[in-house]
């Protein structure tokens, strides 16, 4: 079991709360509420260790750093949102049909990944 640090946890509860997709810088700012003297690498460290625990799991998005979101989320498949002007990650629920469409003759779909990119509400 790790070990549960008052940085861990408020990692963790900075998760929890924003229920998308979050950037180390993301998860630093969010936790530096409750742990002021938390740095980026601390949280880099942690990240990389809650990774390795199955805990969370990255998202990618196509010429950006990489994002966490949790493991039980990424477990379903699901697409994500990008918001090219504050560069905050949307979980998105549905997924497009008819992909196999798309494929030249003879090809064979086995999985996908779609980012949506724009402007999020706030932002719009």
């Amino acid at each position: 079991m790790p070990r549960q640090t008052q940085q861990r946890a408020a990692i963790d509860r900075a998760f929890a709360q924003a229920q998308r997709p979050l950037s180390p810088a993301e998860v630093l700012a969010a936790a530096t509420g409750e742990v002021p003297n938390l740095n980026l690498s601390t949280v880099y460290r942690t990240l990389r260790r809650m990774q390795e625990e199955g805990v969370i799991a990255p998202v990618s998005v196509p010429g950006e750093p990489p994002r966490y979101e949790l493991a039980h989320v990424a477990e379903h498949h699901h697409h994500h949102f990008h918001c090219r002007r504050c560069g905050r990650v949307f979980d998105l629920s549905g997924c497009p049909t008819g992909l196999s469409k798309l494929l030249p003759r003879g090809f064979v779909l086995e999985s996908h990944t779609l980012v949506l990119h724009g402007l999020c509400g706030q932002c719009a």
